[in-house]
């Protein structure tokens, strides 16, 4: 009898989807863009001014397509590599190609049963619910064209063995390119996306006591410190920090900001800050930003030492692990018996979220790949 091929390890799926946030690609295109994404958030005018000069700082064009398109290959090359035929598809919830139209031709082209791969590896509304919504949205559009799709997604995988190794790898040559590094009067800032905090308090199961959003970052960045400390014996004092807050003044938000930590910590007297951006998936708008570009001025003018760690992007560590999150849901699918790859012995998310999981807090609204 012949070996199985790949294909036969991802049955039911005909097709994986990988859906992304989106972003402009001209400058004509970041004004609609931003509004798109802040829609009934009753965000000020002005304040999208402001933000649309930091996509206008980059000639008015997002990294996120570019790399996104660099990650498909990667997934379709991986695959391939494992013997599989089935396509790589690509949608985004707020710019081209919109996942609605993505859903429309894979419908035409006959690929009915989709695993999706989000570009977000953490539990909250914004990284994983408003994801499922806007898959519900795209098939309430399609109407009885969608009659026949059926469509998963994959798990939130920030504590995916291979999501943490890909950042310790990061890290480590990080490090090791800092001449004359003293632990000492070194911090190493875990940087993610602020949210509001009542997200974060409501982030992970219905049933559940929340603040998921932060718990995952906190036990991913302290495996990626251990991590560290293995492989190089430098041992650095870490902690979570913020960026890219966006919302209202009047609602808290998670502190603290990544530039008024770096100002505090100068006032202690470190002088080297290493910032790694685990909260993100590849070196987009808030990284290229807000990191490279405001936190590091931020550092310059205060006087200490900015080293900022890469992102997971394309690395074959993190593509490898995404293809394997497919092959776990597609034995999840045929009913067989999985045990998650799991970097610690902490809560593991279901690729089917628990009813009440990451509450829409504004409108409730219909969502997919849950049980609500």
């Amino acid at each position: 009898m012949a070996n199985p091929t790949d294909d036969d390890a991802l049955a039911p799926y005909d097709a994986v989807l990988l859906l992304s946030f989106g972003g402009p690609e001209a400058p004509d295109e970041v004004m609609p863009f931003l509004r798109r994404v802040t829609a009934g958030r009753d965000i000020p005018e002005e304040r999208l001014q402001e933000v649309a000069t930091h996509y206008h700082h980059f000639g008015g064009r997002s990294p996120i397509n570019d790399q996104n398109r660099a990650l498909l290959e990667a997934l379709q090359t991986e695959m391939a590599a494992r013997g599989s035929r089935i396509p790589v598809l690509w949608g985004n919830r707020n710019s081209d190609p919109f996942v609605v139209d993505t859903l429309r031709a894979a419908r035409a082209e006959g690929l009915l049963r989709l695993c999706v791969v989000v570009t977000s590896a953490y539990s909250s509304y914004s990284g994983c619910r408003q994801y499922r919504e806007d898959l519900a949205a795209a098939t309430e559009e399609l109407g009885v064209a969608a009659a026949d799709l059926v469509i998963d997604k994959i798990r939130p995988y920030a504590l995916h063995p291979g999501f943490v190794a890909v950042n310790t790898e990061h890290l480590v040559r990080a490090v090791e390119g800092l001449e004359d590094l003293d632990p000492a009067t070194t911090r190493l800032l875990f940087v993610t996306h602020s949210v509001p905090e009542a997200m974060d308090d409501t982030s992970g199961p219905g049933d559940g006591d929340g603040n998921l959003y932060v718990e995952q970052h906190l036990r991913t960045a302290a495996l990626v410190t251990q991590g560290l400390s293995e492989r190089t014996g430098v041992a650095l004092e870490q902690e979570l920090v913020f960026c890219s807050r966006s919302g209202s003044p009047r609602t808290p938000w998670l502190e603290p900001d990544v530039n008024d930590r770096i100002e505090e910590l100068a006032g202690e007297g470190v002088r080297t800050v290493v910032l790694a951006p685990i909260g993100f998936v590849s070196d987009h708008m808030e990284v290229v930003n807000d990191l490279d570009l405001e936190a590091r001025e931020t550092a310059e003018r205060v006087g200490v030492r900015f080293a900022r760690v890469r992102t997971a992007g394309t690395h074959p560590l993190f593509v490898e692990a995404l293809v394997d999150l497919v092959h776990e849901r597609a034995a999840e699918a045929r009913d067989e018996v999985v045990i998650p790859a799991q970097a610690d012995a902490g809560d593991v998310r279901p690729s089917v979220c628990a009813s009440g999981c990451c509450p829409n807090l504004r409108t409730a609204k219909p969502a997919l790949c849950g049980r609500d």
